[in-house]
């Protein structure tokens, strides 16, 4: 017995209107992701691949369709809940970081946590766990501006995993990063994937990082074109 996606997307549509004029992003929608499945997305600018990330994350609403996950409907949940869902459920890693440059990256790490009841010492534990996964224990108390591209990237993942979401939503991760860089981000996201059972879902341009994924899905003018199985690359 196949076991049900983690997320689903049911004719889903999303428009817009820009100077009085409508804009279709996606007319009829449909796609689902397995639990600890790792997509890679791709596709040419203004193909949505970014507006797919905002509504997989609740960032974003639906004009019509529908969007399960983990077996709930999140596309009718009101705003409160929908942040409350986000928090448990959901991290987000962008190309650019986004990391607070007055904290450090303890304190970075530690941010999505304080939307939650947890005291300040277990807080602390477990941003202190999430830098310790992404190898960076010997920066705890380093500015951003104190630390490479790459190490930037790793405490945004840190942050994105402290809270043991079940999915992560990456945006052109690797897209700021020299290939050697990139490469080590990737096998990480990898690794997040397969020993610790992360759905992830990545929007991306490169071929390269798309090859890290275990399947590759081509987005064009709101609609997937072709579903290929990445050969998934190994470190």
């Amino acid at each position: 017995m196949t076991a049900p996606d983690l997320i689903r997307l049911s004719g889903v549509a999303k428009r817009f209107t820009k100077a009085g004029q409508g804009i279709t992003i996606f007319d009829h929608l449909d796609m689902g992701i397995g639990r600890g499945d790792f997509v890679a997305i791709m596709g040419p600018s203004g193909s949505g691949k970014t507006t797919l990330l905002n509504l997989l994350g609740g960032i974003d609403q639906p004009t019509g369709g529908e969007i399960w996950f983990d077996g709930a409907r999140i596309d009718r949940l009101p705003e409160g809940r929908l942040a409350d869902w986000r928090a448990n459920n959901v991290g987000f890693i962008f190309q650019f970081y986004n990391l607070m440059p007055t904290l450090t990256a303890l304190r970075n790490v530690e941010l999505p946590l304080l939307l939650t009841p947890l005291g300040r010492a277990e807080r602390r534990q477990r941003a202190e766990i999430a830098l310790r996964i992404v190898g960076l224990s010997d920066r705890l108390g380093h500015y951003p501006r104190e630390m490479s591209g790459g190490q930037q990237q790793r405490v945004a993942i840190a942050r994105a995993i402290v809270s043991d979401p079940k999915m992560l939503l990456c945006d052109e991760p690797t897209g700021d990063l020299d290939r050697g860089t990139a490469d080590e981000i990737l096998r990480m996201l990898q690794l997040l994937n397969r020993e610790m059972g992360k759905t992830i879902v990545m929007v991306t341009h490169d071929p390269e990082a798309a090859r890290y994924a275990g399947r590759i899905l081509h987005l064009d003018k709101g609609r997937f074109v072709e579903n290929e199985l990445a050969g998934a690359r190994v470190s």
